[in-house]
């Protein structure tokens, strides 16, 4: 029974690694199920017991990568500052950097961003202390501040990382600067 549980696990896989390989070549629309198949190996059947058509897919590889972000440890670092650890984010980012560059990138999924700004703003607000009337605020300012995170890794990786990584955490640290100083760490929880 546990090799069937192997096999079954290959299987999904290698339907999936197929379709991600053709999914960095062209756009979701002109994917077909039967491209995935003949370059899995793979009957349309055998495609339809795991999915239900390519956006199944996508849908599966993005939600597997964010699971990752709702287990985030805080966001904050407990120093004297209370500063954003852009090494953490960094890390979240580097685990599944291939995915990332891809569905952030041109040709990517836009509906994927706003969820992982989504998940990880959930993250932020429980270390921010706010009246009624500063979520409002708060949701453009962290739109803000994680399209600005998630552009500049995109564009890191996209480029080949052709930054040393302490250079661009470097960078990020001091266009976060502004950002601590000002409105978000009035915002922060004083005990986090």
């Amino acid at each position: 029974m546990g090799k069937n549980k192997e096999t079954v696990s290959q299987t999904k896989q290698d339907l999936t690694d197929a379709f991600w390989e053709l999914y960095t070549q062209k756009r979701i629309e002109k994917i077909t199920v039967r491209e995935i198949c003949i370059k899995a190996g793979y009957n349309r059947s055998t495609f339809y017991e795991y999915f239900t058509d390519v956006y199944a897919v996508l849908e599966d590889i993005e939600d597997s990568l964010l699971p990752e972000m709702r287990e985030l440890p805080p966001l904050f670092d407990n120093d004297n500052e209370k500063t954003f650890s852009i090494d953490k984010f960094m890390k979240l980012y580097q685990k599944s950097s291939k995915y990332y560059v891809v569905l952030l990138g041109d040709k990517g999924d836009p509906a994927f961003a706003a969820k992982i700004k989504s998940g990880i703003k959930a993250k932020i607000m429980e270390n921010l202390v706010l009246s009624p009337a500063d979520v409002i605020e708060a949701d453009y300012a962290l739109e803000f501040l994680l399209s600005g995170f998630i552009g500049i890794l995109t564009l890191w990786y996209k480029n080949d990382e052709n930054m040393s990584k302490e250079r661009l955490v470097k960078l990020m640290s001091s266009l976060l600067k502004s950002a601590e100083s000002g409105w978000l760490s009035k915002k922060m929880k004083k005990d986090i």
